[in-house]
């Protein structure tokens, strides 16, 4: 069987639908059992450069047709149909590319094609073009619960049966760490959260961070913040922080590597990040994966990914709250070893176990 799997980007960016799309790309190789089981992709935004920068965990040679599109449309809609034709079955890797499949199932009714719904992008009313594809798709694959009821509410049409839960696993080029650590928390809590610091990304909850500071310093007098992530909401924050009357204890790291945002994971005590807004939030899964306890709203797919067993679920929006975990998690933290074992629901074997059931029932 012939898969392709159009995705608006794959290796240009390293954002969560980048990130999550890489599993997907991991999955359908491994699954393979024949030659005949092939693996194209097709990528709006990549350049060609960066598909040269394959990780080492893919196999360039087994993805046929391996497609660049850097950014064009036209570019990219020619790429689907020339090689569509011969393949068996199609995942659109985003709503917005959807509708490409459909015009490619008119001419071929027996071509199954599917859509993976992330987050926020489908919590809202939809095109009529996007309720044909989303009609006529063969499943859609919701990353949570919260997100395929959203579904349901914005288009009622939709057969309950054809929405898939299969929940996002980590990306499979990282490595779990082999060394839990483990410490005593005096007055020096380490908190840790990584977002884009966007103007359009401000429901992520990093000012109510900021602000809770000063309450968890009247308990935690050496209590930091450190702040992973670049964007134009940066000097809005930064000044949020000078204005706290805690700002020597808030740190903005900006961009880090791979490596050294490893090193903050495995550095912090807890990592939080309050948002109303994440379909899933991988970064959950890599905070746990150092055995970190998490902190979340009560909002999105988040409680679907942070529980009270491993960390807090607090009200949106609320600095109290955020004050009030953040001291109680100090005092009372989960033990790593738990926080891993809760973590292996989200391995990657099981994403791709679910992903085949998904794919072929």
């Amino acid at each position: 069987m012939k898969t392709l799997l159009f995705a608006p980007e794959v290796f240009l960016a390293d954002g969560g639908i980048a990130r999550i799309l890489r599993g997907y790309l991991h999955a359908l190789l491994e699954s393979g059992s024949e030659d005949s089981d092939a693996v194209g992709l097709i990528v709006l935004n990549d350049t060609k450069e960066c598909l040269q920068q394959m990780p080492a965990y893919l196999s360039g040679e087994k993805i046929i047709p391996l497609v660049a599109c850097n950014r064009s449309k036209l570019h990219f809609i020619f790429a689907a149909l020339r090689h569509a034709f011969t393949a068996d079955r199609i995942i659109c890797g985003h709503i917005n590319l959807s509708p490409i499949a459909r015009i490619i199932k008119w001419f071929r009714p027996r071509l199954s094609y599917y859509v993976v719904a992330h987050g926020i992008e489908v919590w809202r009313p939809y095109s009529a073009s996007e309720q044909g594809s989303l009609l006529n798709a063969t499943r859609i694959i919701c990353v949570s619960e919260f997100t395929r009821r959203q579904m349901l509410r914005f288009l009622p049409k939709l057969d309950p049966a054809r929405l898939v839960v299969v929940p996002n696993t980590l990306d499979p080029d990282f490595s779990l760490p082999q060394d839990l650590q483990t410490r005593h928390i005096d007055q020096d809590l380490r908190l840790l959260t990584v977002s884009r610091l966007s103007t359009a990304d401000n429901y992520k909850g990093i000012d109510t961070l900021i602000e809770a500071m000063p309450q968890i310093r009247q308990h935690l007098p050496k209590a930091t913040l450190r702040i992973v992530g670049t964007g134009d909401d940066t000097i809005r924050l930064q000044a949020l922080a000078e204005s706290s009357g805690v700002a020597e204890a808030i740190y903005f790291l900006g961009r880090l590597s791979d490596q050294d945002l490893r090193q903050e994971y495995a550095h912090c005590d807890l990592f939080a990040l309050p948002s109303l807004k994440e379909g899933f939030g991988l970064v959950y899964l890599e905070a746990m994966s150092f055995g970190k306890p998490c902190l979340a709203a009560s909002a999105g797919g988040a409680p679907e990914v942070v529980t009270e067993e491993v960390g807090a679920l607090i009200e949106y929006n609320s600095i109290d709250e955020i004050a009030e975990a953040c001291i109680r998690l100090a005092q009372f933290q989960p033990k790593p070893a738990l926080v891993r074992a809760y973590l292996e629901q989200f391995y990657f074997s099981h994403f791709t176990q679910r992903l085949s059931a998904a794919l072929t029932n």
